[in-house]
């Protein structure tokens, strides 16, 4: 019963998104936003930019600063580090990609859902709200772009055998 009045409240908070008349793409949206700066140069270094600032519809998963630094200090790497390794750093960007346009009130309703990466990342509703992959929790949905959705998330997602 706690878990369906989550869903409901999360639903309706989410559902009515706030749609700026000249909302930029998810690159853009990105770019304006100070805690998605370590996202957008990956985005850059990765040559994913023009990709997500394309038609889509996309749904980015975009960890912020702070998930980052996090995922850095676990896997014992630098930023620096983790910016040379392109391929695998790809690998980890097109994770957070999903090929299509997932508003919260639509996300929540998945049990799972298919990656650009070609994987999948698993979404359930608890106590504490949306999770993904039974770690990253979606601390603001629907950031809304011209081009699909955002959802910022507290923890970088890694594909499967990363």
């Amino acid at each position: 019963m706690r878990k369906l009045l989550l869903f409901l409240l999360f639903t309706i908070l989410v559902s009515v998104p706030v749609v700026a008349q000249d909302t930029g793409t998810i690159v853009e949206v990105a770019a304006d936003n100070p805690d998605f700066s370590t996202l957008v140069t990956a985005a850059q270094t990765a040559g994913l930019v023009d990709a997500l600032s394309g038609e889509g519809p996309f749904t980015v998963f975009a960890p912020d600063n702070a998930a980052f630094e996090a995922a850095l200090a676990e896997l014992g790497m630098t930023t620096d580090e983790l910016l040379a390794d392109t391929e695998m750093l790809t690998r980890i960007l097109t994770y957070h990609v999903v090929p299509q346009r997932l508003p919260a009130a639509e996300l929540v309703a998945l049990d799972s859902v298919s990656t650009v990466e070609d994987s999948t990342i698993s979404v359930s509703v608890t106590d504490a709200g949306v999770r993904l992959n039974d770690s990253a929790l979606v601390a603001k949905p629907d950031i809304i772009a011209s081009n699909g959705v955002i959802h910022a998330i507290d923890a970088v997602l890694l594909p499967p055998d990363a």
